[in-house]
């Protein structure tokens, strides 16, 4: 099938607004906590109902692609995410706030699901790796952005000598004690322009190989006897939720134990933290064509845990430097874990992928725990639960056995 060009731009796009929306939630914590007066447990509840989202909507998505097709659960994810965003902006209070996120959370898990296999066709196959790495760096550029704008809305809202025409606009429809809140106006702006957009192109017909199908429920039920796929899909979930319970926390921590002004430096922290996230990716590739991809998990998550445990126990400046380091050497993790579960299975990887995607609600569980165990014995050593997840990912790196490895410079000269 012919290349379309234009429809891998679009799929870089959605990327793009897929993360802008998703990881914005870390830097609000500080200002949530303050508007609304929540405990950390409170708090932690809001992430849990976006990526909870995740874990319901993933595979009942992969049924409605196959009903009604890719571009039109599309349409409906941008829908509901837009109606969740404006949901809050209008009606800005705790409760709705859970019940918004929990709408972005579901669009969110619909486009993800929807979006690959349209990539594959419209990319070419042969170039499908490599587009599917181009939309991770798309996504962890916006992840990098996204904080920055939210500094960047803040401090210019209803400021008349620095504001310019879009922040003197939200200055006029938000509350003057809330001014964060004006991000959701933007998001449902996003959303409903991603629409049109959507709505306006043509999109390549999509027929997916048995393999990739997402299969009856039996078929679901049958992998999810065998333990390897209970074990990897631990694996996500404990890669999710470390990514979350670190992104969501860290401006808090910062502000808690460093005084730290979370609108500013703590913003820009978790910016960078996924911003190393996207160079640890590119080193990452790099790496995986010179070493067997366990041995790069251990390498990459044994660094992150010496990253994570000086940023908790170190100064301001260590930890400024330590969280995102803990991004560039999580950056591999999720690639690496995908890659040595689908290889570990001869057959219906359609279904085991929804099984896998469905561990996204890792993002939901963990930061819940790490946010109730902070109410109880402080922040600190709340966010301590995380060396557990992450010592199961580096786990994976000892006891998978994939049926297919990874193909490296030298792998052969060692077969040999």
């Amino acid at each position: 099938m012919k290349r379309n060009f234009y429809f891998v731009l679009l799929f870089l796009l959605v990327f793009f607004v897929i993360s802008f929306l998703t990881n914005i939630l870390g830097p609000l914590v500080p200002d949530i906590i303050e508007s609304f007066d929540l405990s950390l447990t409170l708090v932690a509840f809001l992430p849990f109902a976006f990526f909870i989202a995740y874990g319901i909507m993933s595979i009942p998505s992969g049924i409605l692609v196959e009903k009604i097709g890719a571009k039109q659960v599309m349409v409906l994810a941008f829908l509901i995410s837009c109606v969740g965003a404006l949901f809050f902006a209008w009606k800005p209070s705790y409760v709705f706030y859970l019940v918004s996120l929990f709408a972005i959370g579901t669009g969110m898990a619909m486009l993800q699901v929807a979006i690959n296999p349209l990539l594959r066709v419209a990319g070419g196959e042969s170039e499908f790796a490599f587009n599917s790495v181009l939309g991770q760096l798309f996504f962890g550029l916006a992840s990098f952005l996204s904080p920055l704008f939210y500094s960047y809305i803040v401090l210019n809202i209803g400021n008349k000598d620095k504001g310019d025409m879009l922040t003197n606009f939200l200055s006029k429809i938000v509350p003057e004690n809330l001014p964060w809140i004006s991000l959701y106006w933007v998001f449902a702006v996003i959303s409903l322009l991603m629409v049109f957009i959507i709505w306006m192109i043509k999109f390549p017909e999509v027929k997916l190989k048995e393999d990739e199908k997402v299969g009856a429920l039996q078929t679901h039920m049958d992998l999810l006897k065998r333990p390897m796929v209970i074990l990897y899909f631990l694996g996500i979930f404990a890669y999710v939720g470390t990514e979350q319970g670190v992104a969501n926390w860290i401006s808090q921590f910062l502000a808690t134990y460093h005084d730290v002004d979370p609108q500013t430096q703590g913003a820009s922290t978790v910016s960078y933290f996924w911003g190393m996230m996207t160079a640890g990716t590119v080193l990452g590739l790099v790496l995986l064509k010179f070493m067997d991809s366990r041995k790069v998990l251990i390498v990459f998550t044994s660094a992150a845990i010496i990253c994570l445990l000086a940023s908790l126990l170190g100064s301001k400046s260590v930890a400024l430097i330590g969280f995102p380091l803990v991004g560039f050497f999580s950056s591999v993790m999720w690639s690496v874990i995908i890659s040595l579960a689908l290889n570990s299975v001869k057959s219906n990887h359609g279904s085991f992928s929804g099984i896998l995607v469905t561990g996204i609600a890792g993002g939901a569980i963990v930061p819940l725990i790490v946010g109730s165990l902070g109410d109880a014995i402080g922040l600190k050593y709340g966010m301590f639960f995380l060396f557990i997840t992450l010592l199961y990912i580096l786990s994976i790196g000892f006891w998978s056995k994939p049926l297919i490895n990874n193909d490296f410079i030298g792998k052969k000269k060692i077969l040999e």
